[in-house]
């Protein structure tokens, strides 16, 4: 319930002080960190690390 809590906490900050350019920012890095937490025991692994 905790990690719920901070997400709507944060999606609050964004609502009142207007810093909607912020939501494209962390999209950007979760998509990201995705990717890597999926792709950690695949085979494309060294590829990605590789574009980091």
């Amino acid at each position: 319930m905790g990690k719920l809590k901070i997400l709507v906490q944060f999606f609050e900050f964004l609502k009142v002080r207007k810093k909607y350019w912020l939501l494209p920012v962390v999209l950007v890095f979760a998509t990201i960190g995705l990717l890597l937490v999926v792709s950690e025991g695949s085979v494309v692994a060294p590829f990605i690390y590789t574009l980091f």
